[in-house]
């Protein structure tokens, strides 16, 4: 379940000048429901102008960091987890949570770099198993762009990709491996497309929690959004690339687009408060 939070410019302005506990019962539905990181983390920096006392409350620092963590800025979510933890050591939430990003990082990592422990003949068979009918509309000329045109996309390599959206381009490739988080988002897979080149972390937002792909099924995805990752945190270092997808509807597995029941279904909460 996926959840909206509604409110007008004068309950904003208002909650900017709350102590940052009030934020806490809705930003995680929020970074769940996909809404505008750049948006809520402006919020932050205006709550630290309003109140300059605001820096020293380890409240600031969690919430922001879990919206880096959710824009996949993974060191600036680490470091402020960790400031989290400096100025209220004896609160365990914001050091449980740089560990669990730390320990997803490492696994992710590797994972890619055993390329999900799929090897020799087996990687070579799911590799080569990998057909220009698997990606579905997204190779016939019927994939619909975000402005709701037709585009017309030409597949490429995973390793030809640039850093950004890669506008008028398709990958294709198979799922070696998935990896979930407590949190349940996003949904982190693999995808490897040749033997020679690299394993590819994708990670997919605002999906049911019921959606998932399977070790060898064939992705397509469509104009990838493609970051590369070089994150150092106290002595430990993370350097891979992902594949940003910020609903499942965009992909075609198996050469089947994904029906709308494998989005998250949006909610309306309302929560009335006493003066």
């Amino acid at each position: 379940m996926s959840w909206v939070y509604i409110m007008n410019r004068e309950e904003f302005m208002s909650s900017i000048k709350l102590p940052m506990q009030p934020w806490r019962r809705w930003l995680g539905a929020a970074v769940r429901r996909g809404s505008n990181v750049c948006t809520l983390l402006s919020v932050f920096s205006l709550q630290e102008k309003v109140d300059p006392t605001a820096s020293c409350n380890p409240d600031l620092h969690l919430n922001r960091a879990t919206l880096y963590k959710y824009e996949e800025n993974y060191m600036a979510a680490l470091e402020g987890f960790a400031q989290a933890a400096a100025l209220d050591p004896a609160w365990p939430e914001p050091r449980q949570r740089e560990q669990h990003l730390v320990d997803f990082l490492e696994r992710l990592t590797g994972l890619l770099e055993n390329k999900g422990k799929v090897k020799g003949k087996k990687l070579q068979s799911m590799l080569g198993s990998l057909r220009s009918s698997q990606l579905g509309p997204c190779g016939d000329g019927r994939y619909q762009g975000l402005s709701g045109q037709k585009v017309v996309l030409e597949q490429r390599p995973l390793n030809t990709l640039r850093v950004g959206v890669n506008t008028g381009t398709v990958v294709l490739g198979k799922v070696l491996f998935s990896l979930t988080t407590e949190e349940k988002v996003p949904f982190t897979f693999g995808l490897m497309d040749s033997a020679e080149g690299s394993c590819f972390a994708v990670t997919v937002y605002n999906m049911a929690q019921s959606w998932g792909v399977l070790i060898g099924d064939s992705v397509a995805i469509p104009e990838p959004h493609l970051r590369h990752h070089h994150i150092q945190h106290q002595g430990k270092s993370f350097t891979f690339s992902s594949i940003r997808v910020e609903t499942p509807l965009l992909l075609v597995v198996n050469g089947k687009v994904q029906g709308s029941q494998s989005q998250a279904a949006a909610t309306v909460a309302y929560q009335a408060q006493s003066e």
